[in-house]
């Protein structure tokens, strides 16, 4: 059997193949060498990248805003609860015995408290421990705990509200290596990457460990992340799920571990890890998770608050413990097992844990970032008042004028009033803004854009664009005061017609339907008539009214229409609360303000720019106002207010209300503090409220549940006193009732006048004497002047 023999390649072919196989091999050898050349310098980019953040500055640190210090004295209008309250707001411990900063407890009407060392504006204040002890709704004495010493005065560190950075929505509290507890490193490293100390970076064994569980249930529900890769996605990359970010992940790992040690790395993640949300504002860090979620210092954290945040690293929206309580209990157990079976905790601490509960919905945000409404108006005030360029250093101290006692009753009192008033009145969904100040220096106290306090978005206490009604009363009034109209003029409440060019005729109508004949026009304010107003205001002029208006501190411009003089046009309640805020200051312009002083991170002050006083009015045309604006309380459409205000006070304030009900308002003050309140709905319809009826009720109940100073006048030089006959307008030198004594300025008086000495003693209003308590520095600014 023969075989065949194969026909040996051509000598030419063979050549041809090994050219080819040779060429193939140079050019794989090419393209690995550029390959891995590339790699060398995309690596070395890389490199750059982390080296240049990590050793720079890693975070921009946010600037931290402060509330008012409490300030604790001997014959202080405070209790127990109040304290109590304020401390719990500004993060201190409610301890079985008070030994550490930072903590609080009470024994019936005697508290001990550690106060924090803080540096205000003047200085450093050391910790001390302090005892304070009540008597009634007062505090009776002040001493050191260790030695018994009285004290004068005590100056708690204030509450930290909230913190934002000028051009970025994110916060955190920066942590050394030092500040980390081991329970909260051993807990971390046991659930996140228990090989961190033994990895470089990239953990094999748990990629395999993954890949392995994922296959098995079909899905990816377990990661292979180490804690290096974890902070490098969170520092450096985006959390998008592609090929291309893992592998620049794993590099820039392997990168990391090369040039920082384990404790930076470890430090570093602690700083950054994403652990909830504030509103707009993402919360970093475990530093600023214990303060936002236990108001407690990392330091302090138990077993159970570290298991619960380690847990929500997985997913801090889903495992979220205000709205999802279930499953961050269940994701806490798993974490807490986890401790256990690493030997992180003892079995005694994991039951005690286990059976901990959660932080409750009330006591979460108590304090921190707390009122969004205020913090808002801190925003625009510093671009109002301190140039760009010195607002750029980190960890700036933003110290505020809130007060946050004042600021729980706003918030209590406009949210349960505008519920009972719904139930009264049938109307649903109704809105409201409450602005309150300092009657002489014009600090804004507290403020409420709504009646969902912890709710961001719209502000109606800054962008609610309402008309104002009669709240612009007392402009026209001042501005006929100003142009020879005393407090006794007559004016004709009568019907009135008015027309103008390209506009239907207008015939205003008082609120009561009705005519009043001829009345003084103190009367006509204190009644809230309109169509005496509309006489007063076209005799003086329209476009007299609105330049006072904007001396009052309301700096737009309006159209001179008729109905302007009836409040047609419309201002926000801060705008309504800075024209009153003139009239309350005796005619001097105070730019109402939020923001007290601005410390850089070396605790020196921010020079601040922009805030001028000045006097806009003559003192006894502003006294003449005022004393008419108190007869809107005493006999007037305040009258009411009595119910919750007492008599003693002598309020001034004025209603206002808008056509057919849409809004309530009113404006008033008492000798130390002076409040706006709006109440309407947000779609503009009736709310079935006059001022008296909506606003002023929610004004009372505010002001009845906080300590007020009463409302005394200061008397300027040159004002005489005359009983003023109502029915003839005539003055008499006898006198028969309070409500016929008005002030003149010296000359107008229409017939007989009496200084304010000769006033008869028995039934003659209180002596208008300058305010003693909380006038210092109006009576300073009005000194300037004489």
């Amino acid at each position: 059997m023969s075989s065949k023999k194969k026909a040996a390649p051509k000598k030419g072919q063979n050549k041809k193949i090994k050219s080819l196989r040779s060429t193939f091999i140079r050019a794989a050898i090419a393209v690995l060498v550029l390959s891995f050349v590339a790699f060398i310098i995309y690596a070395n980019y890389l490199d750059k990248v982390i080296r240049a953040k990590f050793d720079g500055k890693r975070w921009s640190i946010p600037a931290v805003v402060y509330a008012r210090p409490l300030e604790l004295y001997p014959d202080l209008a405070f209790t127990p609860e109040m304290l109590e309250e304020e401390l719990q707001l500004g993060g201190y411990r409610k301890d079985q015995s008070a030994t550490d900063p930072g903590g609080y407890d009470r024994r019936g009407n005697v508290m001990h408290l550690v106060t924090r060392d803080f540096y205000f504006n003047d200085g450093l204040a050391k910790s001390v421990g302090v005892t304070v002890e009540f008597a009634g709704q007062r505090v009776a004495a002040v001493t050191r705990t260790d030695n018994g010493e009285s004290l004068s005065l005590v100056r708690v560190d204030p509450a930290r509200i909230g913190s934002f950075h000028p051009r970025e929505h994110e916060d955190r509290v920066l942590l050394t290596r030092k500040d980390l507890p081991d329970l909260l490193v051993k807990s971390l490293v046991a659930v996140e990457d228990q090989h961190f100390y033994i990895h470089f970076g990239v953990d094999p064994f748990a990629i395999a460990r993954a890949m392995f569980v994922n296959l098995r249930a079909g899905e990816a529900v377990q990661g292979g992340s180490t804690l290096t890769q974890q902070l490098v996605k969170n520092f450096f990359l985006n959390n998008r799920r592609t090929l291309g970010r893992k592998i620049n992940e794993a590099i820039m790992a392997l990168l990391l571990e090369m040039h920082y040690t384990k404790d930076e790395i470890l430090t570093a993640y602690a700083n950054e890890i994403f652990l909830g949300q504030d509103g707009a504002r993402a919360v970093h860090g475990f530093g600023l998770a214990s303060q936002f979620y236990f108001r407690r210092d990392v330091k302090d954290l138990s077993p159970d608050q570290i298991a619960m945040l380690v847990g929500m690293i997985k997913g801090p929206s889903y495992y979220d413990p205000r709205r999802n309580k279930e499953r961050c209990l269940q994701r806490r157990q798993v974490v807490l097992d986890m401790m256990r079976s690493e030997n992180v905790i003892t079995e005694e601490q994991y039951q005690t844990a286990k059976a901990a509960k959660l932080e409750s919905s009330d006591t979460i945000m108590s304090g921190f970032n707390r009122y969004p409404a205020f913090l808002e108006l801190v925003r625009r005030q510093l671009d109002r008042d301190y140039r760009e360029e010195d607002l750029t250093g980190d960890g700036l101290k933003i110290f505020t004028t809130l007060d946050p006692q004042v600021q729980i009753q706003v918030e209590k009192h406009l949210s349960s009033t505008l519920a009972t008033l719904e139930k009264r009145t049938g109307r649903k969904e109704l809105e409201g803004a409450v602005v309150v100040s300092s009657r002489d220096g014009g600090e804004i106290l507290a403020l409420a854009g709504g009646r969902h306090p912890l709710k961001p978005g719209f502000n109606r206490a800054l962008d609610a664009q309402r008309p104002i009604g009669s709240l612009v009363k007392p402009a026209v009034y001042l501005t006929a005061l100003a142009n020879g109209y005393t407090l006794a003029t007559p004016v004709d409440d009568v019907a009135i017609t008015l027309t103008s060019a390209g506009t239907k005729k207008w015939r205003p109508a008082n609120y009561d339907k009705k005519e009043h004949g001829r009345v003084p026009l103190y009367q006509a304010l204190a009644q809230s008539y309109n169509l005496a107003t509309i006489r007063v205001g076209m005799d003086v002029g329209v476009e007299r009214v609105i330049e006072n208006v904007k001396l009052m501190g309301v700096d737009r411009d309006f159209s001179p229409y008729p109905s302007f003089l009836l409040g047609a046009a419309p201002m926000s309640p801060l705008e309504v609360s800075q024209m009153f805020q003139t009239l309350a200051a005796g005619g001097f312009y105070v730019p109402q303000r939020v923001i007290g002083s601005v410390l850089t991170a070396d605790n020196k002050e921010v020079k601040r720019f922009g805030l001028s006083v000045e006097q806009r009015f003559p003192a006894n045309i502003i006294f003449l106002l005022n004393n008419a604006l108190k007869r809107v309380v005493s006999e007037g459409t305040a009258q009411s207010l009595a119910s919750y205000v007492p008599d003693y006070i002598k309020v001034a304030g004025k209603t206002g209300t808008s056509d057919d009900l849409r809004d309530s308002w009113f404006a008033g003050f008492t000798g130390d503090k002076l409040a706006v309140v709006w109440i309407g709905r947000d779609d503009n319809k009736p709310t079935k409220l006059t001022g008296s009826g909506g606003a002023m009720v929610v004004w009372g109940k505010i002001m009845q549940s906080l300590p007020l100073q009463p409302l005394e006048l200061t008397e300027p030089e040159g004002i005489e006193w005359a009983r003023v006959d109502t029915a003839d307008l005539r003055s008499f030198t006898d006198y028969f009732g309070e409500k016929a004594w008005l002030p003149f300025i010296a000359g107008t008086t229409p017939g007989h006048s009496v200084t304010a000495q000769q006033q008869p003693a028995r039934q003659a209003p209180p002596p208008q004497k300058r305010r003693q308590s909380g006038s210092g520095l109006w009576d300073k600014i009005r000194s300037w002047f004489h």
